[in-house]
């Protein structure tokens, strides 16, 4: 590999090489826009554009012309996107073992071709009697990842930390396919769909992460802020949890089910957009006292608190126009990408809470 492809950073433990930099970036991304792609499937009733998983019919992978016309292309469109997410993320995940150690790729694809032998035959097994083949081959992968990871990382001589995040990103996403699929099939339910929508907002915050520690060094680390300070940020998260938390059961009684045919009940979606709004409020003013302190204090992460006011403060304006306009699609889609960036903003300030320890004092 020449100079000129290697972005070499001694302070790290390795050589990070351009093609991982540009791919961690664009898995992040991904991430990101995959939020927007499934909320395009819900926020325009296409949620059931493809009836089957993983096959989009009981006879075709891709959506026919008899099906319901632009809703079958946005649904499969996002389950499209969804492999160019695992893609991304599996090239992230094998150009990161190459990088920590000899013998971590062949490991790991060795466990890949378990996987898919052990997947074929849950297949074979389950087929004949009509049960969920694809959901128990999908199954049977999961396991593999789950156990190369461990294997992996017990066998990972350093930076633990971006062999563990790479690999959570690809089980996270092979997870949320089979999540995807059981929204289908159980018609939607609100509550599996809010969790397939959480569980990929993590996933861009482990993303997020990633990038952060990818160019951060090895070893110990301490605190560059004061201990009232970690704290308030640690509440302010926990405000951002409870607020994203309440947005997806606000969204998830609302309107916008994901089929026209399909009418959500149980929960008051207007008592909840105020009970969304309470802990918004909340977190607005932790992360304003968070960027005042910062800047008053001059502390290293006062630029990272700025960002993250920035993308709350948006977040309300959003919010409180979408709930006076009666949830129109467009902003609804926005508000849920903004959460995430705002989720991963929060991540990125939390990881610069910290930083390594000088050589020269360990």
């Amino acid at each position: 590999m020449t100079t000129s492809s290697v972005l070499h950073a001694p302070e790290t433990g390795v050589a990070i090489g351009r093609p991982l930099r540009v791919l961690a970036w664009l898995s992040f991304l991904a991430e990101v826009i995959i939020i927007g792609t499934g909320g395009a499937v819900r926020l325009t009733g296409s949620g059931l554009g493809c009836s089957e998983w993983p096959l989009c019919t009981p006879d075709s992978l891709v959506p026919i012309p008899e099906q319901q016309g632009i809703h079958g292309i946005i649904e499969f469109g996002n389950r499209t996107m969804t492999g160019v997410v695992g893609l991304l993320a599996l090239a992230v995940l094998l150009l990161t073992l190459r990088a920590l150690g000899t013998g971590l790729v062949k490991r790991a694809l060795l466990f890949a071709a378990g996987g898919i032998a052990l997947g074929v035959a849950a297949f074979a097994v389950t087929a004949p009697f009509d049960l969920p083949a694809f959901g128990f081959f999908s199954g049977a992968l999961l396991l593999a990842v789950v156990v190369a990871m461990i294997d992996s990382l017990r066998r990972t001589p350093r930076r633990h930390d971006l062999a563990a995040l790479a690999w959570v990103v690809l089980a996270g996403v092979m997870a949320q396919a089979v999540v995807g699929g059981i929204a289908v099939l159980t018609e939607l339910n609100a509550f599996v769909v809010g969790f397939h929508y959480t569980a990929s907002l993590m996933l861009v915050c482990v993303t997020a992460a990633y990038l952060v520690r990818m160019d951060a060094a090895d070893g110990p680390r301490e605190r560059v802020v004061p201990a009232w300070f970690a704290i308030l940020a640690h509440v302010t998260g926990l405000a951002l949890a409870v607020t994203i938390l309440f947005g997806v059961l606000t969204t998830g009684s609302g309107p916008h089910s994901g089929d026209v045919n399909i009418i959500r009940t149980g929960f008051d979606a207007t008592v909840l957009a105020h009970v969304h709004s309470w802990p918004g409020y909340i977190l607005a003013a932790l992360v304003a006292t968070l960027a005042v302190s910062a800047w008053t204090l001059k502390l290293p992460v006062r630029g990272w608190t700025l960002v993250l006011a920035a993308a709350i403060l948006v977040q309300i304006g959003v919010g409180i126009w979408q709930a006076r306009e009666g949830l129109p699609e467009v902003l609804v889609g926005i508000h849920m990408v903004l959460a995430s960036l705002s989720a991963a903003a929060y991540t990125v300030l939390v990881l610069k809470l910290k930083e390594p320890v000088p050589a020269a004092a360990v």
